[in-house]
């Protein structure tokens, strides 16, 4: 797929500079630096500002609210020359809290930390997504993945002891058996399903009346790409699918997921529901999905911008899966 990296969160050229990640010597210098900047997260969500086009927030490096960082920073890499770190200060509680729209899928709600300017506010990430920069959005899904995985993998999992930051936050160390823990990235294939002029959707239980989306599903050990998405679609739904293509995969932050976007034929069209994993799987015809993104369909809501789903069904009904 010749345009691939335009999926959201992916291609902005990013230089993570993992080389200097174990120099603790030139972390330090770079955490002096005047020109240095760092990113701010709380409770998953990034800190932006702006209205129709937002920016994440880039702080100098001895701005007070640092020191509500609960761990040490991230070094994200560089941008322009300058260091860029990221801190997780989800420890702060604000005085009001919506905790019922904080646990909405599509979480609306955002919040004002009182030490920064005015403008600036912490956001959901899949609220915000297309109004960021490919850059910005890249540093805002990698700073959310491996926020998460160091508040979820602070045990050592081989033997149970708490495990220290190290590589400049890219890695966790055992203190007591020497083990070495990463950031944690679980792929997973995400397939748009073709058979002529109709593609198959699905819908998952607890999604918001009339989401439809691709079908997708974790590989497993021992899984290639093309098994996985054969497996999944008739787990799912019961259709038999053969040629399988990759067109494009999309970092996915929530929590540490890699999207595998690839394209099969369907060999069947019968459907055979999972109604464990799936409340409903349709076919619908290019027509009908040009309707639902142009907002004349009340059955099937036009799929989400910036998620690779709406990227390949996008793609597809402009006929550019090459």
């Amino acid at each position: 797929m010749k345009h691939a990296e335009e999926v959201t969160f992916g291609g902005s050229g990013l230089d993570r500079a993992a080389e200097i990640r174990g120099d603790i010597p030139a972390l330090a210098t770079l955490m002096q630096d005047a020109g240095s900047r760092c990113i701010l997260i709380w409770r998953g969500k990034p800190l932006v500002s702006g209205d129709t086009g937002l920016d994440l927030v880039r702080l100098p490096m001895d701005h007070p609210v640092l020191a509500e960082a609960g761990e040490p920073p991230i070094f994200m890499g560089r941008e322009n020359g300058a260091a860029v770190f990221a801190y997780d200060v989800s420890g702060w509680e604000p005085e009001q809290l919506d905790a019922d729209a904080m646990g909405q899928f599509l979480d609306p709600s955002e919040q004002k930390h009182p030490l920064l300017e005015a403008g600036t506010r912490f956001a959901e990430l899949r609220m915000i997504m297309t109004r960021l920069s490919a850059r910005d959005a890249e540093l805002a899904a990698t700073m959310r993945s491996v926020v998460s995985w160091h508040s979820s993998h602070q045990f050592c999992s081989r033997c149970g002891t708490k495990s220290v930051t190290h590589m400049a936050g890219w890695q966790r160390i055992c203190p007591d058996c020497g083990g070495h823990h990463f950031p944690r990235t679980d792929p997973v294939v995400i397939m748009l399903i073709t058979r002529g002029n109709k593609c198959l959707l699905g819908r998952s239980p607890g999604w918001p009346e009339g989401m439809y989306s691709c079908l997708a599903g974790f590989l497993e050990p021992g899984e290639t790409i093309e098994a996985a998405v054969r497996r999944e679609v008739f787990e799912e739904a019961g259709v038999h699918v053969g040629q399988v293509s990759y067109l494009s995969s999309q970092p996915w932050a929530y929590p540490s997921s890699l999207m595998i976007g690839c394209h099969g034929e369907a060999l069947s069209e019968e459907i055979t529901l999972d109604t464990v994993e799936m409340d409903d799987a349709r076919w619908v015809t290019r027509e009908e999905l040009m309707d639902a993104h142009a907002g004349l369909r009340s059955d099937i809501l036009p799929g989400r911008k910036g998620a690779i789903a709406h990227f390949l069904l996008r793609n597809w009904l402009a006929d550019r899966l090459d």
